[in-house]
């Protein structure tokens, strides 16, 4: 058996929304409408990642908590955090964290997106064990 990931699933209080946020701050491309109320998409991140934004039923304040078990964040790999984070800062997204150390070498950066969802810019070493 071959598995590849095909998408990855984000409920949201504001599907609409959700799905611009990620379109205006991110470059996504929308891929595909679901014909319902409210609507759900499929969106594509640069560098071909699929998210599936639906109507979530519950939510929590706690999302962006790291430590919270259960699936926690999102990395998105960047030649440059600085640069990254001055065309983010640009578009109006906030940085509340300094730049870490990442785990297996080189430096991550938290910020969340427009639901509160933990997202990290993530640049890797030249010494990085994870190429």
């Amino acid at each position: 058996m071959q598995l590849s990931v095909e998408h990855i699933g984000l409920a949201a209080r504001d599907p609409i929304a959700l799905k611009d946020w990620y379109v205006n701050n991110l470059a996504a491309k929308v891929i595909f409408q679901a014909d319902q109320s409210p609507p759900a998409f499929f969106i594509e991140l640069p560098g071909g990642l699929w998210i599936e934004i639906y109507k979530g039923d519950l939510a929590s304040s706690e999302t962006a908590i790291n430590r919270l078990a259960g699936w926690r964040h999102l990395a998105l790999r960047v030649d440059s955090i600085e640069l990254a984070r001055e065309s983010l800062v640009a578009k109006g997204i906030e940085f509340n964290e300094p730049i870490k150390p990442a785990g297996g070498g080189g430096r991550v950066l938290f910020f969340q997106d427009g639901e509160g969802n933990l997202l990290h810019l993530v640049e890797r070493s030249a010494d990085s064990k994870l190429k």
